[in-house]
């Protein structure tokens, strides 16, 4: 049950990160769950703000504390469909997310390759969820940049 339910969010990462593709952004999508509820959805922004800060989980986390009324995303859960880099790894620290879910694994940028400590302490993480369709939208992404 708990794997339907990451894959439910996921495919809305998914449609997020579909949205940047289509901007000729690299595809990354994010949502923040809390209760059960999407409050967030993102997706990155870096050319199209000309912000190289404008990644999909930074937006999705200021969008969700907005929504919240707070900075602090205690009883929330982010979704990503790539393993977040350094800086947004921090960022998901310091808002206290409860958990962290992504798909696919970054290798070259990814915050594991820096540091699991990174996150908040209390911070679940899981990974893989739907690792092939987030892997493959950026594939694609990346082929047709070449």
């Amino acid at each position: 049950m708990v794997q339907n339910r990451e894959e439910h969010y996921m495919k809305a990462a998914l449609e997020e990160a579909i949205r940047a593709y289509e901007k000729k952004e690299v595809p990354v999508g994010a949502i923040v769950v809390c209760n059960n509820i999407i409050i967030a959805r993102a997706h990155n922004l870096t050319e199209t703000l000309n912000d190289p800060t404008a990644h999909a989980e930074m937006q999705a986390i200021t969008a969700a504390t907005n929504w919240l009324g707070g900075k602090y995303l205690t009883d929330c859960t982010i979704y990503v469909t790539l393993e977040p880099c350094g800086m947004c790894a921090g960022a998901i620290g310091w808002s206290q997310a409860a958990g962290l879910i992504y798909g696919a694994s970054d290798e070259k940028k990814g915050f594991r390759s820096i540091s699991d400590s990174l996150l908040h302490p209390k911070t679940k993480v899981n990974s893989g969820i739907l690792e092939k369709e987030c892997r493959e939208l950026l594939t694609k992404f990346f082929k047709s940049r070449r």
